[in-house]
This record gives structure tokens, C-alpha cells and sequence, in this order.
């Protein structure tokens, strides 16, 4: 199995993609806190190699890819315009349902977060194809962004 990391890197958050490229399909998808990235990978380490990360050039990549382990290669891609992509993305691979799905693509947001999605669409422009994402669209990870809500205020314990 050829693993593949994919990350649209943040200040305060990122999207994290892990592919089976043999398979081209995405194995799992999360919006993390930044700081937060690195444990990811390592578990997904754990679990088996990882062949290599794909990093979008970004914000905060020059600061991440000093913090990437050593024995782990790096592509730093370009991610202009990854953002709108993943949006338009987002519906290609979860289409709207009820009456979302009357609406014009462009008037509807999706109800999630797009930075995973963004790490797709940078590696699937870095390989030149598309990737299926049979599970269902990340969400935020709650656990993760717990400290800043309390800061803010969010009443989240």
C-alpha cells in the first residue's frame, strides 16, 4: 500500500489528508489545530509507512516543515487558488441533498470545515488525478480546538 500524506497548513489550523495511492482513495481526513499536526502523523506512522508528505507552500509551511521528522520525504506544492477548489470539490464529492440541491453551487457553503478538502485538491493536483473520499466530510476536531474555545469564551468545557 503506497501511503501518502497531503497538508494544507494554517496558523491556527490545518487539513490533513492520508491516501492509499495504490487504491487512490483517502483513507482519513482532519482539520486539526496546528500544533496538533504532528501527533497525527506520527499515529498514522504508526499504523504503516508513509511513503511521502505532500505540504502545501503556504501559510506557516516554512515554519512545519523544519518540524517534520527527517526520514520523511517532502513536497512543498504550490496552493494558490486551493481554497475555491476545495470548495467546488467539497460538492463533487458530497452533492447537496433536500433543497440544497436547487441552489447554484456557487451560493452554497459547505457545512464543514474545507482544509482537509484543501489537502485533496493540492495532492490531487500534485498527482494529476482525482481521489475518492468514501467516508463521510471531516468535521472540525472538537477535542483539539477545546482550549481556544474556552479563551473565546464558547462555553466549551
Amino acid at each position: 500500500m503506497n501511503r501518502i500524506v497531503s497538508v494544507d497548513p494554517g496558523r491556527n489550523k490545518c487539513g490533513l489528508v492520508l491516501v492509499d495511492c495504490a487504491r487512490d482513495c483517502v483513507i482519513e481526513g482532519h482539520v486539526v489545530a496546528t500544533e496538533s499536526m504532528l501527533d497525527t502523523l506520527q499515529c498514522w506512522r504508526q499504523d504503516a509507512p508513509i511513503e511521502c508528505l505532500v505540504l502545501g507552500n503556504g501559510t506557516a509551511s516554512n515554519s512545519l516543515r523544519h518540524q517534520l521528522p527527517e526520514d520523511l520525504p517532502v513536497r512543498v506544492v504550490d496552493e494558490r487558488g486551493t481554497t475555491l477548489q476545495a470548495r467546488k470539490r467539497y460538492w463533487q464529492l458530497w452533492p447537496p441533498t433536500g433543497w440544497r440541491r436547487l441552489m447554484p453551487r456557487g451560493l452554497l457553503l459547505p457545512p464543514s470545515e474545507l482544509d482537509a478538502v484543501a489537502a485533496l485538491v493540492i495532492l490531487e493536483s500534485e498527482l494529476g488525478r482525482k481521489i475518492l473520499w468514501p467516508g463521510p466530510a471531516p468535521l472540525r476536531n472538537c477535542l483539539l480546538y477545546t482550549s481556544d474555545a474556552a479563551d473565546e469564551g464558547l462555553g466549551v468545557d
